[in-house]
């Protein structure tokens, strides 16, 4: 995650001097601002969409019983299930990391504390995520995810992925808040409601702004649909548009292959590879 974020960073002392690194000390900052803030959003829906599919595996493996400290295979933090009988919602799921604890490859600490309103696979039930104290390999996330069943259509399951409050501390300590709203389509697995690994989904559309310290604001909108497979950690294919006070272009998640790089394409055509 570190690596985006450095990455993009590195794009003003390049490539981008010839765009606007070249200016004043006042547009040097705003431009720096911007390249970070598109580093810090990214990896920020990259690991809201790690938090989602923890919510969905804790709420979906986990049995009905009212049971407390439940053991989930790909989830080091120890579970408790709170509810006031084996069928009734809602059910609140806390999943406790404490002072750290690793799986592939990732370091959690803290809390998310996962109420589910109603079977997720029926229309109008949300999976509500709340952070508490809780950090993702260094990085210190706050605010709620609302992933809401808006489906309309029983073989197009539909969701809405809200993001509120949303606070990233980035490991240089670098704020940025953040917030956004994704519609969110099922398009395989849909046979399968309860098994999630072949689930593939697709955002048709949703926007996601960012707030640096400076006050600079960058907002990052669907393109083109942007395509996440249950078994990759990262979007493998589709485009978001990139609007800042300088810095204006399209990142490409590329072509459905199940990797971690992409590319940005600044408005004057020059196009950078990078890798989450």
């Amino acid at each position: 995650m570190k690596k985006t974020a450095f990455l993009l960073l590195t794009i003003c002392a390049t490539t981008l001097t010839q765009i606007s690194c070249s200016g004043n000390d006042e547009t040097n900052k705003q431009s720096e601002s911007d390249i970070t803030s598109v580093g810090a959003s990214l990896t920020i829906d990259a690991i809201n969409d790690m938090d989602i599919k923890t919510g969905l595996i804790v709420t979906t493996k986990n049995t009905s019983s009212a049971k407390s400290d439940e053991t989930t295979p790909g989830i080091c933090g120890a579970i408790t299930i709170t509810q006031q009988s084996p069928t009734s919602y809602p059910k609140v799921f806390t999943v406790d990391y404490g002072t750290g604890c690793t799986d592939n490859l990732i370091n959690r600490k803290g809390k998310l504390k996962i109420t589910l309103s109603g079977p997720i696979i029926t229309t109008g039930s949300k999976i509500t995520i709340e952070r508490i104290d809780y950090s993702f390999n260094g990085i210190k996330l706050e605010g709620t995810i609302e992933y809401t069943n808006t489906t309309t259509v029983a073989t197009v399951p539909q969701w809405s992925r809200k993001v509120t409050n949303g606070k990233f501390t980035d490991l240089e300590g670098r704020v940025y808040l953040n917030s956004g709203n994704w519609t969110v389509k099922q398009t395989a697995g849909v046979d399968t409601p309860y098994v999630l690994e072949d689930n593939t989904y697709e955002m048709t559309e949703g926007n996601h702004s960012i707030t640096s310290s400076n006050g600079a604001v960058l907002t990052l909108t669907v393109q083109e649909s942007l395509i996440k497979k249950y078994a990759c950690d990262f979007i493998s294919k589709g485009k978001l548009k990139v609007q800042g006070n300088l810095l204006n272009g399209v990142v490409d998640y590329g072509n459905n292959d199940c990797d971690k790089k992409f590319t940005y394409t600044n408005e004057n055509g020059t196009t950078f590879n990078l890798s989450m």
